[in-house]
């Protein structure tokens, strides 16, 4: 369903039912907290509370992954728009639309702008910032999850769809295999697929990115609790969980968890569900996994992408890759 409000020059797409995101919240619970491991998918951090303390932690000492994306991008915007000559810049999991004003300055011959994201009043907020500084950009909002196929509108290409921030290491090893098959579905010979992914690197660097001195993280993490007590009547308790943060050196990806500090039961009305915790328990809130080039050379190229160009930081720590339909 497309909607149009006159006030606003740009339209934007629901391809989620209404009830989608809490349908999708409560089968996740019930998939992930009945299984052992307990498990639960990164995503229900972000209600708004949750939005606003990833944005705080976007800019702790610690945090370093979006300061060197944004170094590449203010840096090599230039180059990303020579080689890719993109009349349409598709954004999954787009937010606010912040980095993406980089790439936005450096295409000259853009016309199209397609943010795609599971929350309507984020595009709507992003696209009535960025039209306010570039009133002549078409953008057509997708409201919509980006791990499932996507039918992107008609709009010129070539396209540039870009998934930056490193969030493709918040899918399991079998989840990117088919989220990169589906971004290979979306495009045409000469579009091109702008990818952001966090490069390994020292232990200590990593664990502290993700346990900061200051206990941003662990609030984002214990978030996911509170977004199930307000949205499932559930009634954890926050303070009796404990933020864990660990390196995981064969899967080479960090891990968050939430360990339960005392044996407790807890209920979940809206899925009928009552668990019991040992002290100890964990529930793994997300994985954040870290790549090597070789490994996103392999990964692209098994979905049908060939990796044209990859830009570093000046420190190494973070990798912008473009990759072209495979010939």
């Amino acid at each position: 369903m497309t909607t149009n409000d006159p006030a606003t020059p740009f339209d934007v797409t629901r391809t989620l039912p209404a009830d989608a995101t809490g349908a999708a919240l409560r089968a996740d619970v019930l998939h992930g907290l009945t299984r052992t491991p307990r498990t639960l998918p990164p995503k229900w951090f972000y209600d708004a509370r949750g939005s606003e303390l990833f944005d705080e932690i976007t800019t702790l000492p610690e945090y370093y992954p979006t300061r060197a994306e944004r170094e590449i991008l203010l840096a090599r915007a230039a180059e990303i728009a020579a080689a890719c000559g993109a009349r349409t810049l598709v954004e999954l999991g787009s937010g606010s639309s912040d980095k993406t004003r980089h790439l936005l300055d450096a295409l000259p011959d853009l016309a199209a702008y397609v943010p795609v994201d599971v929350s309507e009043s984020a595009l709507r907020g992003a696209a009535t910032a960025l039209l306010a500084e570039r009133p002549g950009l078409g953008i057509h909002a997708l409201v919509a999850d980006f791990t499932r196929a996507l039918v992107l509108p008609a709009t010129p290409g070539p396209r540039l769809v870009a998934f930056l921030g490193g969030t493709i290491g918040n899918l399991l090893p079998e989840e990117r295999t088919a989220f990169l098959a589906a971004v290979r579905g979306m495009l045409a010979p000469g579009d091109f697929f702008l990818l952001g992914t966090d490069l390994v690197k020292d232990e200590g660097v990593l664990v502290a990115a993700y346990d900061d001195a200051a206990g941003v993280t662990a609030a984002f993490n214990k978030n996911v609790l509170t977004v199930m007590n307000r949205e499932l009547d559930a009634d954890f308790d926050p303070d009796a969980f404990e933020h864990v943060a660990v390196w995981d050196a064969r899967a080479e990806w960090i891990e968050m968890r939430l360990r339960s500090t005392r044996t407790q039961a807890v209920k979940i009305p809206a899925v009928d569900l009552a668990l019991e915790f040992a002290a100890g328990e964990e529930v793994r809130t997300e994985v954040s996994a870290k790549f090597r080039r070789d490994g996103v050379t392999e990964e692209l190229r098994s979905a049908g992408l060939e990796l044209t160009h990859w830009w570093t930081d000046e420190a190494g720590r973070f990798a912008l890759s473009l990759a072209a339909v495979a010939g």
